[in-house]
């Protein structure tokens, strides 16, 4: 199944105190968040987890990832076995396993809005070199760097992998990674999204100057709305935990939200709460106070 549309309520502020009505569900991201430095999910945030998922509050990955990096948490999901990845691109069943997940929804970036995307970027900021991410491929430029350990499927400049009869051309495309090798990674954002404006979403999630491209859109927050309400879930009864600027709509929007102590100052701006940093499994400590209280 895919899907475009917009979900508006996903920018939405919360109108009631948190503090008075029972979460229904925790959305959480990874890196920085919930994972350790090392990528591993220490045995306290497990525990709390699973105390969760046994109180009967859900608990969704929301997560930059693409679904093939999902094998750090498949150990851990529970019920639903759902992850929301690609930064709001693909809702994923993780029931299967490390390389038999299942997409259960795909809002994809159509190749027109990326090849506008990146012929607005490459414009604006010259010397930006671009890697496309598919359902199941991965391909990218041949100057851009070795950042995520991988072999790519095939190496051409993003106008030939985005053509409508390019490599992949049969697997939506989920979102484009723009890399820049000097400019400032807050600049660059903010440089990004005025040369782009509503082609794409334009998001970043990693310290370095490299920019995540979405459809229009697409989002953590707005995925995470469609998922609630399919569940009757309201956004007064979600939790959210980020550090990232691609977490800030979905803590912005959330109920209950937290920033990492190690989070951006945009992230720490837009929620309503701050717990330890994600090396001192700061998502468990405020999921142990919050079973406490029900």
């Amino acid at each position: 199944m895919r899907e475009n549309e917009r979900v508006t309520s996903a920018t939405r502020q919360p109108e009631t105190p948190a503090a008075d009505i029972p979460p229904r569900l925790i959305a959480t991201d990874l890196d920085g968040t919930l994972l350790r430095d090392d990528k591993s999910v220490s045995p306290r945030t497990v525990a709390a987890l699973a105390a969760a998922e046994e109180a009967g509050i859900e608990v969704f990955f929301v997560t930059g990832r693409p679904a093939r990096w999902m094998d750090v948490v498949s150990d851990h999901v529970h019920g639903h076995g759902l992850a929301i990845c690609g930064n709001g691109a693909a809702v994923v069943d993780l029931h299967g396993g490390p390389g038999a997940h299942r997409f259960v929804k795909v809002r994809e970036l159509a190749r027109e809005n990326a090849l506008d995307a990146v012929g607005l970027l490459r414009e604006a900021a010259p010397g930006t070199v671009y890697a496309v991410e598919q359902t199941y491929g991965f391909y990218q430029e041949p100057d851009y760097p070795k950042l995520h350990m991988e072999i790519p499927d095939n190496l051409a400049p993003a106008e030939e992998l985005l053509a409508e009869d390019g490599p992949g051309a049969a697997e939506p495309v989920l979102k484009i990674l723009a890399y820049h090798p000097s400019i400032d990674p807050d600049a660059f954002l903010t440089l990004s999204r005025l040369a782009i404006g509503d082609r794409a979403n334009v998001t970043r999630s990693s310290p370095s100057a490299l920019l995540e491209i979405s459809g229009p859109g697409v989002s953590k927050a707005s995925t995470l709305a469609l998922c609630c309400a399919e569940r009757g879930i309201s956004h007064e009864e979600v939790v959210a935990f980020g550090d990232m600027p691609n977490d800030v709509e979905m803590l912005t929007w959330a109920g209950q939200s937290y920033a990492m102590g190690n989070a951006h100052p945009d992230v720490i701006a837009a929620a309503s709460g701050r717990t330890v940093a994600n090396n001192d499994d700061g998502v468990a400590v405020v999921i142990e106070r919050m079973l406490e209280r029900l």
